[in-house]
């Protein structure tokens, strides 16, 4: 079976982006999935023209998709798409979001990609190869102490109503850092971690296309990527993360696993 190269994720992903940013800071039309998680014309978009051209080349690949569901296939092959990583920010104008594209085979990642349009930066990863942002390796910070440590993380789309909120966990690494930032892109986070931008990420209930991509490319840039119980299946839901590199990875999952605020 036909399976696809780095360079057809590329070209997927500039062009999705090429919808992205033709529609940014336009009046949307915007719905809700949950009540603080909106989708725009613009992710249907951008989804509908992935899932096509995967679909033209790729005919009978899984895919999974954050809007539609995805489309039925060979589960040996499966891609995972998040049209617009980021919507919320996008549907406020804030120009922090991408397009994530990740394939998996056998359900081993091998191929990721991650496009930034508004900055024209896209993160690259191939399996046991490494990782690029336009076309220069990147790796993770050398940074050994989390007091020197930048990190960064998401909130639940639930957390009005969800006892795991990330709130108690925010606190503490706050006390214990430079400072934790919250961007609203999962797959950039990822990214950021393992271009050196942040020491390390860490989010609980996400989806296995928020972080696919992403994960591969820190995994590919130094980071250990792991489930906040120490599980290497990072994509099994429910999608709780944590990178970093691995000796902060270590400081990290203690502070995660304390119950004490500092």
């Amino acid at each position: 079976m036909n399976t696809p190269t780095l360079a057809d994720l590329e070209t997927l992903a500039h062009k999705a982006g090429e919808i992205l940013r033709a529609g940014y800071n336009q009046k949307h039309q915007i719905d809700y999935k949950s009540v603080i998680d909106p989708v725009t014309e613009i992710d249907r978009q951008s989804e509908e023209y992935l899932l096509q051209a995967i679909l033209d080349k790729f005919p009978n690949h899984h895919i999974l998709a954050e809007e539609s569901g995805g489309v039925e296939g060979d589960r040996d092959h499966i891609w995972y798409i998040d049209p617009v990583d980021g919507t919320v920010n996008y549907a406020h104008n804030i120009p922090i979001f991408c397009v994530s594209i990740a394939y998996a085979y056998k359900r081993d990642l091998k191929l990721a990609t991650v496009y930034d349009p508004m900055r024209d930066e896209i993160f690259v990863a191939e399996r046991g190869k490494g990782a690029w942002l336009n076309g220069e390796r990147i790796r993770v910070s050398s940074t050994r102490e989390l007091e020197q440590s930048l990190l960064v993380t998401g909130f639940p789309y639930d957390m009005w109503d969800t006892p795991n909120d990330n709130l108690a966990d925010f606190g503490r690494f706050t006390k214990l850092t430079q400072g934790v930032r919250r961007l609203g892109s999962a797959a950039l986070d990822l990214c950021y971690v393992g271009a050196g931008r942040f020491e390390g990420f860490w989010e609980h209930f996400l989806q296995p296309w928020d972080v696919a991509a992403g994960g591969l490319i820190a995994e590919e840039a130094g980071a250990k990527v792991r489930t906040v119980k120490g599980s290497e299946d990072y994509l099994s839901r429910p999608v709780s993360i944590i990178a970093a590199p691995p000796i902060l990875y270590e400081k990290m999952m203690a502070v995660l696993k304390s119950k004490k605020s500092s």
